[in-house]
């Protein structure tokens, strides 16, 4: 008897956000987006803006009718290497795809 053990769906419907160009980010959440699936932009500290920017552009530029989901505005706590412990901001955006 085979017994093949369940992996966790992996959620690949998230872009994480980070120091690339923001047309990078654009296009990546473009091609879920059109699947017809809604897209999370995930971003911390300084990525933020840059997460805010790319929602915009999707939603006003590329992809008409698109809304906005849920947005949770989180901190998280990192622990530095040198063992000390920093709050630092996180960002999720979800954005749904336009109905048909």
């Amino acid at each position: 008897m085979i017994i093949l053990a369940k992996k966790k769906p992996q959620d690949d419907s998230r872009v994480f956000i980070g120091r690339k160009k923001s047309m990078n980010y654009v296009l990546a959440a473009m091609v879920i987006i059109n699947e017809n699936r809604p897209v999370r932009l995930l971003a911390r500290g300084r990525s933020i803006s840059k997460a805010v920017d790319v929602a915009e552009i999707l939603k006003n530029n590329f992809i008409k009718g698109a809304n906005y989901g849920e947005v949770i505005i989180d901190t998280e706590e990192i622990t530095n290497k040198d063992g000390t412990k920093s709050n630092v901001s996180a960002m999720e955006i979800e954005i749904l795809p336009p109905k048909k």
